[in-house]
């Protein structure tokens, strides 16, 4: 029977091993906090020498460096680790097609041995997943548009920022500027909508919580002062008033007349849970829904031309 040292020995070597990353280097002083984090107390030497004989029997690297840092390989095939399911290796493929732009660049280039080893665990013909993932689409409900570019090492500052919970200073040129603005930022959240991600922020200079689109961050450095976050915010919350809709979230009852041909959709797909839908003697649809007053919805009635008419409110752009 394998002795109760040993089998701590091997469990917390197992945690390390799951724990080094392949691309940028950790080192023992992090490790030793992931692995307190799992309860498991050990010293920095034991650490080291855990990682001394971890590299004799896996392909890990070591910077030379004091202190030491460590990591996987660019080689390494993760898959000498546990062999991944079926399952997995779908979240993985959809989690790198569909969320790959709002994760940090950091996290991506940490999870793209998962990412090739799903790859090759769907390849086979007769893969299920594979099956699955040829299957499965998500299309846009509006006209597809390409995303903007956007600098990759400002994008990984901003979302280091996010993850971190620390200041950013920036250069950022609006639109219509033709120079760009200096701003240190505390950054709240990260956002997408449609094609463009945007940063929930705010300035030093003013509480005011603002959107920065990502595209038109020309520069953003790292600082190491932390954030300052508002007591009361929350994604959620700033969401429901319609921010990202552009809009002041002022709430209003919209009662609007749909053509049956372009209303029946909302039967199912509401505006709002106190939805109410009548027939007309007409035969059109008569919605009346309280919703945000925002540009979305503005653009969004405007989509469907002679086939809607707003009877209340009187929106204007």
């Amino acid at each position: 029977m394998m002795s109760k040292e040993k089998a701590s020995s091997l469990h917390r070597q197992w945690l390390t091993l799951q724990r080094l990353p392949q691309g940028k280097w950790l080192g023992t002083a992090d490790i030793q906090q992931m692995l307190e984090r799992e309860g498991v107390q050990v010293s920095l030497r034991t650490i080291q020498r855990d990682l001394n004989q971890l590299a004799e029997r896996f392909p890990l690297e070591s910077n030379g460096a004091s202190p030491q840092g460590w990591r996987w390989r660019a080689d390494a095939q993760i898959s000498s680790l546990p062999h991944i399911s079926t399952s997995q290796a779908v979240t993985f493929l959809m989690v790198e097609e569909h969320l790959r732009h709002l994760l940090p660049p950091s996290l991506l280039d940490e999870l793209r041995p998962w990412f090739d080893m799903a790859q090759r665990a769907v390849n086979h013909s007769d893969n299920q997943g594979r099956h699955w993932l040829d299957c499965v689409r998500i299309i846009p409900p509006t006209q597809p548009l390409i995303p903007p570019t956007v600098k990759r090492e400002a994008q990984q500052a901003i979302y280091e920022a996010l993850l971190t919970n620390k200041q950013l200073i920036v250069s950022y040129q609006r639109r219509y500027d033709k120079i760009s603005a200096e701003y240190t930022l505390n950054p709240l959240a990260i956002v997408q909508r449609g094609p463009v991600i945007y940063l929930v922020c705010t300035r030093t200079d003013s509480p005011k919580i603002r959107l920065f689109a990502l595209q038109r961050f020309m520069s953003a450095e790292l600082l190491k002062t932390v954030s300052i976050i508002p007591d009361d915010f929350n994604v959620d919350d700033y969401l429901a008033t319609g921010a990202l809709g552009f809009g002041s979230g002022d709430t209003i009852r919209l009662k609007a007349l749909f053509t049956k041909a372009v209303g029946d959709h909302l039967y199912e797909s509401k505006l709002s849970e106190d939805q109410v839908i009548s027939e007309t003697a007409d035969d059109r649809l008569l919605v009346e829904a309280t919703v945000k007053n925002t540009q979305q919805l503005l653009w969004w009635l405007r989509g469907f031309g002679d086939a809607v008419e707003v009877l209340e409110p009187s929106l204007t752009p």
